[in-house]
């Protein structure tokens, strides 16, 4: 006859065994497992702990190898069972995923389900769970515009010191101007949002005139200044920066972060900030608006305003923009930068280099 391993329990294992056979919060099969290892400590051996339980042998004498090969943390859960054997082989996954990456269809600019699964012989079913499992999504594609700005260090790090470390007695602006905001009225009324229906709107529409928003987004408390203007031309601008001085402290230096667009550099406004010199422009990189945080606030007014909005003339379009922002500053939030200079650095390079990679290619 066949003698099972010996179960030898120290106290502490001991203690822990008889708690999880006698706990009724503990799943049954905890218990079990635990009474079975207990039975085994006793000396019994597999069959006549199978009898005394009421279950099969081989599961006591499963659970007793579990308990000597793991200890109690063995008894917690199962044994990873392998699964049942894929119908696709490594080598065709490792085939779409290489076609997805490297290839392009030959009448098309990206693979679908059906195309891919038609070029490698496979179902619609197994290529769309291939993608999924690598995170590949071929019908999306994001946009990304790198900085060949010769100063795009320098720049940098000035205006992330800016966000990161104030200076003191100073008042840090994020200035731009969003241009063209169209007033448009929908040629028919749209329909509301209701259950199981999406609100409408035509998809045609009538443009009812133009607008400007000057705006300065204040990083310390998050406030903003607002002009609206017909047209955005360094006349514009100057009447912007007039407004900015009377609207801050006469006695805080000015530090206002600006794009390169020719009006800001216009040589009327060249002489007027020589002759105000509490204001300090900082010109962001070419082809770095992002490095704004007013333009943050400008896709919050977008989203939330402009894109759904209706308006018969540009009079009811200043008056939501104003009302907007009136309502943005009775309850301020800043947007808080946390990127380093370093950081944005080193992932400039590394876009730089992978441009030249495809390049070379």
């Amino acid at each position: 006859m066949r003698v099972a391993a010996s179960v030898e329990l120290n106290p502490e294992q001991a203690r822990e065994l008889e708690h999880r056979s006698r706990a009724r919060s503990l799943p049954a099969r905890v218990v079990e497992r635990a009474r079975i290892v207990l039975l085994a400590a006793d000396g019994k051996q597999n069959q006549e702990i199978a009898e005394e339980l009421g279950i099969s042998v081989q599961k006591s004498a499963r659970w007793r190898a579990r308990f000597l090969e793991c200890g109690i943390a063995g008894l917690e859960k199962d044994a990873p069972r392998p699964g049942r054997t894929p119908s696709i082989s490594v080598a065709t996954v490792k085939r779409v995923v290489r076609m997805t990456t490297k290839r392009k269809p030959v009448h098309a600019t990206q693979w679908s389900t059906r195309t891919m699964a038609q070029a490698v012989g496979i179902s619609e079913a197994s290529v769309r769970r291939i993608w999924q499992r690598h995170g590949l999504k071929p019908h999306l594609i994001d946009t990304f515009k790198v900085s060949s700005d010769p100063q795009f260090a320098e720049k940098l790090d000035a205006i992330v010191g800016l966000y990161l470390n104030p200076p003191e007695h100073a008042l840090v602006l994020c200035c731009d101007e969003k241009s063209q905001i169209q007033a448009l009225d929908r040629t028919q009324p749209g329909l509301p949002l209701k259950r199981g229906r999406a609100g409408t709107m035509t998809h045609d529409y009538k443009r009812n005139g133009t607008a400007t928003l000057f705006a300065a987004l204040n990083t310390l408390d998050g406030k903003v200044i607002s002009l609206c203007a017909e047209r955005h031309r360094h006349q514009e601008w100057l009447r912007f920066l007039r407004l900015l001085d009377r609207r801050t402290p006469a006695d805080k230096q000015l530090h206002l972060i600006a794009d390169n667009y020719a009006t800001h550099k216009h040589p009327k406004v060249q002489r007027w900030l020589k002759r105000h010199s509490r204001f300090h422009v900082h010109f962001t990189p070419t082809s770095a608006s992002w490095l704004n945080m007013v333009e943050r606030f400008f896709r919050d007014l977008t989203v939330n305003r402009l894109r759904r909005g209706v308006f018969r003339d540009v009079i009811e379009l200043v008056e939501a923009i104003d009302g907007y922002v009136s309502h943005h500053n009775e309850n301020p939030k800043p947007f808080i930068w946390t990127a380093s200079a370093q950081d944005i650095l080193e992932k400039v390079k590394r876009a730089r280099k992978s441009l030249l990679n495809v390049q070379s290619v």
